[in-house]
């Protein structure tokens, strides 16, 4: 990338993770100077952004990444959901998603992380007016009205660097957060997240399964493999110790237990992966915006992987914060500017965290009413063609005008 001479920047984004180095992309060759901070290399093994999980898109993601130009590197290894079937375990609960009757071509894309990534990083390999510092660490940052200092550590030593905005976009524990006096709240749904990959006897037929079970609700998603057809993405929420003893289990005996857990749909399991286990809350900032800085994805608020939506509202924030920048002449950190990508993230921010943290409640439930009232809302929703209308689009996010790059569209 280029090596800008001056400490001195229009923008630091604070992150380069997925949703970090997608603004950088998004913003690549504009008029500013950019700084991205990031404390791993893309193809590190300890970068967390880039691991072996998988991320499901919504439509309005992959338009995204379409319009800024890095789709066609990550499309070769993007798995289509064509189809979802959710279910309540042992009762007679389900409802069915079909793009075909929606007239989709897909309801998603499921993507490796480390495929995103790369596609991102490769679109910042020598991008006009971005310089990255990695590895490197912010220690502190002093605000002033005119500019923020920020202390960068790298294996060089410690550097002092200035920008007019800050963008936060390094995760839940956020330090950027922190130093800006924005508080958070967070609420621990006392359960872990089991990731691996299974292969069935049955091949994928881009089905993503969402089944809720009374040892914690999973997903199984379409997984792109090379010349194999039969391998998915599970992702299995438990209780902590639940979780622990899982994944002390041999493949064979945890396979035998996700196959009681989770039946026969998606056929006969055969192989397992490897596993890796994450903690899971729900993380909501009290704003989103502080002077001079900005923040996004689990900065702002982090929440369970049911339904797939926590990247998909990262990544809108991106979008929309990038179509204001680019759209503005002025000064960046201008508060004017912050407080417009505030309000116009609010009712998205807002009904993703509203609608995840529903379903989440809604299935732990086990007591007889709260479940028959819900399987019969499956079943009413798997009725109604206008309410599957409704959750296709939910990828467009809850409320508020679509972005630019939402709609497939340049920044100007």
């Amino acid at each position: 990338m280029n090596v800008l001479p001056a400490d001195r920047y229009d923008i630091v984004i604070v992150g380069g993770g997925l949703v970090g180095a997608s603004l950088a992309a998004a913003l690549r060759g504009s008029r500013y100077r950019i700084a991205l901070v990031e404390a791993f290399a893309p193809d590190s093994t300890s970068q967390p952004s880039f691991d072996e999980r998988t991320t499901a898109l919504g439509n309005a993601s992959r338009r995204i990444f379409e319009a800024i130009g890095v789709w066609k590197d990550m499309q070769p290894q993007a798995a289509a959901i064509t189809r979802i079937h959710v279910s309540d375990a042992g009762r007679f609960g389900f409802a069915r998603l079909d793009a075909a009757g929606l007239g989709l071509e897909a309801l998603g894309f499921v993507v490796p992380n480390r495929v995103i990534g790369r596609a991102l990083w490769s679109s910042l390999q020598d991008a006009p007016g971005v310089e990255a510092l990695m590895p490197a660490r912010v220690t502190s940052m002093a605000v002033t009205p005119q500019d923020v200092a920020l202390q960068v550590t790298t294996a060089a030593g410690q550097r002092e660097i200035h920008a007019r905005l800050v963008i936060a976009a390094d995760g839940a524990a956020s330090l950027i957060r922190q130093s800006s006096g924005i508080t958070s709240q967070s609420d621990d749904y006392d359960q872990m997240a089991i990731v691996a990959s299974v292969r069935t006897d049955q091949p994928d037929d881009g089905t993503a399964w969402e089944r809720f079970t009374q040892a914690g609700p999973m997903a199984l998603l379409p997984l792109a493999v090379a010349d194999a057809k039969h391998w998915r993405t599970l992702v299995w929420a438990a209780r902590p110790a639940d979780a622990r003893q899982l994944m002390a289990l041999d493949d064979e005996a945890f396979l035998l237990r996700w196959q009681q857990a989770f039946g026969w749909r998606a056929g006969r399991a055969r192989a397992l992966g490897p596993r890796s286990l994450y903690p899971l809350a729900l993380t909501r900032s009290e704003r989103s915006i502080a002077p001079r800085v900005a923040l996004l994805g689990n900065a702002s608020q982090s929440q369970h992987p049911v339904a797939g939506q926590g990247f998909n509202l990262g990544l809108r924030d991106a979008a929309e914060l990038a179509e204001l920048l680019a759209a503005e002449d002025a000064d960046p950190g201008d508060p004017e500017l912050l407080a417009r990508f505030e309000a116009a993230r609010s009712a998205d921010r807002r009904g993703v965290l509203r609608f995840t943290d529903t379903l989440v409640r809604a299935f732990s439930d086990q007591r007889a009413p709260v479940a028959a009232l819900r399987d019969a809302a499956l079943l009413l929703f798997d009725l109604l063609p206008p309410a599957k209308q409704a959750l296709s689009r939910v990828s467009l996010g809850f409320g508020g005008q679509t972005s630019r790059l939402a709609r497939g569209l340049p920044l100007s």
